[in-house]
Order: C-alpha cells, then structure tokens, then sequence
C-alpha cells in the first residue's frame, strides 16, 4: 500500500455510511423487546484497494499457518467431512476454545496457551475502527479471529461468549453475505438455519457490523452457508480477568483507549444520510507482516488541536439479560450522563426502561478530526491504562 494512501484521512472517514436503525420486535418475557438494538452497520471502511492488500496478507498468514509458521493454537484448519464443516481459523491475541480441548481445558478463553499477537495489519485496523468512531475507545480491541469460508462454510447460532467485552464486530471480505439475528434460531440442516422471527443482514465486502445490547445479547447470530469464497475478522476486546498471561497490546494501539473528549450524546437508532465524497484507491499492497503506510496527511501535526467529538454511543437497551459484564457499565454510564439535570432543572425520575433524551449530535461520518500529542506517543511509551475492571 503506497505511503500516499489516506488511511486515516478525512476523506475516507466521510465515505463511510452508517447505519443504527435496525428493529425487529419480538416478545421477551412477555414484553415487545426491538431485539436487534445496538445493531451497526458500517460501510465502505475499508476500500477496494486496502480490501485487497488486506485480503492478500489472510491469505499470506494462512500458508504460514499451514507450513507450521504460527504458533501452535494460531491456525486451524478442520477436515472437511460435510457441508459447512471446514472453515479455517487464525486467533491473535488470544487462543479461544469452542469446547473443551484435548488437555481438559474448558471453553472459552486458554490464557496460558501459545498464540501469535496482534499483526501490524490487524493493529492498523484496530486503530482506524477507533480514531473513525466504528468503535468506541471505552472498548478497544485487543484480540481477533480471522475466519476464512470457502463455499458452503457456516457459523451456527450462538451468543459470542462474555470472556469478550461489548461492543465489539466483525469485518467483511471479498465476497457478501447474509448474517441472521434471532431468538429462536435452529438449525434446519447442514449449513442451512432459520426462524419463525428471523432477520437477515447483508454485509457488503469492506462494511463493519457492530454488535452491542439487545444484537449481542438477546438474539443470536449465525452465518448460514456462503455462496463464495469469504473473509471475516472479528475484533473483541476481551474481559480483564481472562487477557493471557504476558500479553503486551502492540505498539499502534497504545494510548487509544486513553479518556475521550466529552461526550456528544446522539438520539439513539438513527441512520447517517450517505454522503456525496468519494475516495479513489491507491496502489500497492501491504503483506501480512508490515503494517499500513501512513503519510503526513493521515498523521497532522502533533499540536494540532483535537475536536471535542466522541465516539456514538448504543442507546440503553429494552431489555438486558443478566450477567453481561462491563456492557452493564457502559450503558448505565452513557444514560446517566444524557439524563443528568442542568443546574437550574429539577430533576426528573427516569424510567429505568426508556432511553434517556440524548443531545442530537453532527453526523460522525462527516466531522473531520484532530490528533493531538496524547493520541499519538512514541511507539515505546507504556500504554495508558484504559482497561476497565473485568468480571470472573
């Protein structure tokens, strides 16, 4: 990828399109509960061009994997015995079990077992997905899991396990696809699943689905068999009391989940109107071990000065199942704020159940951004501790 490339350039940021309306009613304890709230989808992140480069260094990284060059829980690659039974995987940051491995160890996360860190590459999409305001810096990523489909591969019906923090969200590649949310989702056979209240999402190559509320945590998702050859990154940040022993963030992301400017508070589920810039794509390619490129446009000045815009927020959800962690905290946290009085209003009770009003905000699409000295140390500065307090 050329040093040209606007990575993190205005213009990029204003391609994207967001979308946070998503609804589907259904009934949760006897009660109409939107299920997909917390739901994004961001488009056009990444273009053509970048797509390619970072397809190019997955599929760099599974040769590797399959030569023995990544550590021992990196790469995995099942036999493919039927339909949907094949998908490749590579972890970073984190080796995650689905079931209980062949050493006794329980599902969820091994934090004494041997995985590769973050790449460069992946750390650089981190870092966009941040300072572009897909996801918020309370939740910076630290880990991920590369899936890679060829024709017919599925993902089942599941709740993403709460050893992971939320929000958190998966990238697409190379080819769309259809994701379902539901409660009741069941599988009808092999790759092929439904529900009598199910709804499907497309997810274009180089769009971010967020997934946080009531789409992480009260429906299910699957990914039924893909029609083509595709690639998803998922990035989650993963509960404190679960991070693998030793692990040190990388370089790129230091810093970003430092304290944010205060908050623009923006009325919950709406959609951004798309907007009219577009940006060409560079030449070039980045392999799997080098990171992105970033010119002096995508980096300004160090004392430019930073505008007061955080990242949008999810609204409070309908409904909240229990245990969900620092998800709990964060959603309290943000309604507090939109519900709190002005010095000369009397405050008025809230009902626990409703979104607090929230101050319309201006588009994140289309506000540009400073960087200031504090978003960008020297690459060997310890990291600010924005880690908030896990849960066992």
């Amino acid at each position: 990828m050329s040093s040209s490339s606007p990575l993190l350039s205005d213009e990029g940021m204003n391609r994207v399109r967001r979308k946070k309306d998503f609804s589907h009613m259904d009934r949760v304890d006897g009660r109409p509960v939107n299920i997909l709230q917390g739901l994004e989808l961001h488009t056009a992140v990444f273009s053509p061009e970048e797509q390619r480069a970072i397809v190019a260094a997955v599929l760099d990284l599974q040769d590797r994997g399959r030569r023995g060059l990544l550590r021992e829980r990196t790469y995995s690659e099942p036999r493919k015995w039927m339909r949907g039974k094949g998908r490749a995987t590579i972890q970073f940051g984190c080796c995650y079990n689905y079931a209980t491995d062949r050493d006794g160890n329980p599902p969820g996360i091994v934090r004494d077992s041997a995985v590769d860190p973050l790449p460069p590459l992946l750390a650089a999409m981190v870092r966009r997905l941040v300072l572009w305001r897909v996801l918020p810096r309370a939740c910076v990523p630290d880990s991920c899991i590369v899936n890679i489909y060829d024709v017919d591969d599925c993902i089942p019906p599941h709740v993403d396990s709460h050893d992971f923090l939320r929000p958190f969200c998966t990238a697409s590649f190379l080819a769309h696809c259809d994701i379902l949310f539901g409660r009741s989702l069941k599988v009808l056979g092999p790759g092929e699943f439904g529900g009598a209240a199910s709804t499907a999402i497309n997810l274009p190559a180089g769009s971010v689905l967020v997934l946080a509320g009531n789409g992480a945590d009260v429906a299910k998702h699957c990914v039924p068999a893909v029609p083509a050859k595709r690639i998803s990154i998922t990035f989650r940040k993963m509960d404190a009391a679960k991070v693998p022993f030793g692990l040190t963030p990388h370089a790129l992301l230091h810093n970003l989940s430092a304290a944010a400017p205060p908050a623009v508070l923006r009325p919950a589920m709406t959609t951004t109107p798309p907007p009219q810039n577009t940006v060409g794509a560079a030449q070039g390619q980045s392999p799997s071990d080098v990171p992105f490129n970033l010119s002096t446009d995508e980096f300004p000045s160090l004392g430019a000065s930073p505008l007061a815009v955080r990242p949008a927020m999810a609204s409070t959800p309908l409904y909240r199942p229990l245990n969900t962690g620092a998800a709990d905290q964060y959603s309290q946290s943000a309604a507090a704020r939109a519900a709190t009085p002005m010095p000369h209003q009397a405050a008025t009770p809230q009902n626990k159940n409703r979104v607090a009003p929230a101050t319309p905000g201006k588009s994140p699409g289309g506000v540009p951004f400073g960087l200031s000295t504090d978003e960008f140390p020297a690459l060997g500065a310890l990291p600010a501790s924005g880690r908030r307090p896990g849960r066992r």
